[in-house]
């Protein structure tokens, strides 16, 4: 049996979802006037309201841009999209890990739009962008895969002059990646990513253009009363002013103005994105370094600043099988959250059997830093069950 590392984790909460609390973060530091009362009460629409400001101010979303608090997390908000816009053109579905996948079986097998093309890559890698009708058709992508560890580089590959609307899961890669709002009109999120807020709520952000096809298309079939974004053939307008769909918990809210105004103090999105940088920086840089473990994203420029997607690439776990190859990556982590070093490291269940550490603004260096030599010990003791067992 090999020595423990001396170090370890401060806050050893390295899950992809939901994601760590900030640092220093308290439920005491919480605002609380707001809970126990309606939150259609001058109060509580004032706090909604403030939530969609500071998201505005720290995203740096541009000023005609609608934003909305709505129900059921990135998926909710997700889906009134698919919903409610797809169907007035034909749409090209991008998918490369599970989320945009699931977006596939919507569209495909859900709505059965005929004109929807899936253009999708295995986990590891980005489909052929240059494929991509974005001139035409409506695009439906995941910026960052979450459960691949492999994002889009950029926006460069979406046409500026476009016809279609380009709708983009960013739950992944809000607050940690520069995301170009000129290329999109539809952007999601939820608050348990890079900011580590509670869960339940989504974040639904509307270009002008994406307002537009809401006003003038109606779809062919029933909206549910929790899609339907206009009334009348207008945009409910108080949805992005701070009233809700439904009934949203005034705490989840608390937390999430306690996270924007975190994000505020440290620099904006400037710094969360450069905190995630150097986040990933110490993951990447002990794999280059590391021989019994591998990078799932296949080229390092669409590789994750956030999910960081790794795999047993040790020669001797290889040879023995896809079974051992998952015993390992199992047992590594059973291992460390057990010994309280490092909780929900996982691959996603879909996903090609690994790690999965996340380095979102929310995690810090030095934990991940003190990690490192934890994963190796892990490894080390797995590697060696396996091979008495043989």
């Amino acid at each position: 049996m090999t020595d423990l590392p001396n170090a370890r984790p401060r806050a050893p909460f390295f899950s992809s979802g939901p994601c760590a609390k900030r640092p220093g973060w308290s439920l005491q530091n919480l605002k609380t006037e707001s809970l126990g009362r309606s939150h259609r009460a001058k109060l509580g629409k004032a706090r909604l309201k403030l939530a969609i400001d500071l998201t505005r101010e720290v995203l740096e979303i541009p000023a005609d841009y609608r934003i909305g608090i709505v129900p059921a997390s990135d998926t909710g908000a997700v889906e009134m999209v698919l919903w409610s816009m797809l169907g007035a053109r034909p749409v090209d579905m991008l998918a490369w890990e599970s989320f945009g996948e699931g977006w596939v079986t919507d569209v495909v097998k859900q709505l059965k739009l005929d004109d929807a093309r899936v253009i999708s890559a295995p986990y590891g890698e980005l489909p052929d962008l240059s494929q991509v009708d974005t001139k035409t058709r409506d695009v439906v992508f995941t910026w960052n895969g979450t459960t691949s560890g492999v994002r889009v580089p950029n926006a460069d590959w979406i046409a500026a002059d476009r016809e279609g609307l380009t709708i983009c899961d960013a739950t992944s890669a809000a607050f940690a990646q520069k995301l170009d709002f000129a290329k999109l009109d539809v952007v999601t999120f939820s608050w348990q990513k890079v900011l580590g807020g509670e869960a339940a709520h989504g974040m639904l952000i509307l270009s002008p253009r994406a307002v537009e096809r809401l006003e003038t298309y109606k779809p062919a079939w029933p909206l549910p009363k929790i899609f339907r974004m206009t009334k009348g053939g207008k945009l409910i307008e108080g949805i992005f002013l701070g009233e809700t769909i439904n009934t949203p918990s005034m705490l989840a809210v608390e937390d999430y103005i306690d996270a924007l105004e975190w994000a505020k103090t440290i620099g904006g999105l400037d710094a969360l994105v450069a905190k995630a940088d150097a986040n990933a920086k110490v993951i990447h840089d002990w794999v280059a370094k590391t021989p019994w473990i591998a990078n799932l994203a296949k080229d390092p420029a669409t590789a994750s600043n956030t999910s960081v997607c790794l795999v047993v690439a040790d020669p001797d776990i290889v040879a023995k099988g896809s079974e051992a190859v998952a015993q390992v990556a199992k047992g590594i982590t059973s291992a460390l959250d057990k010994e309280g070093v490092a909780f929900d490291i996982g691959a996603y269940r879909d996903a090609p059997p690994g790690l999965r550490i996340w380095c979102g603004a929310t995690v810090e260096q030095s934990d991940l830093e003190a990690l490192t030599p934890w994963l190796d010990w892990a490894f080390a003791e797995e590697k060696s069950k396996l091979a008495k067992a043989a």
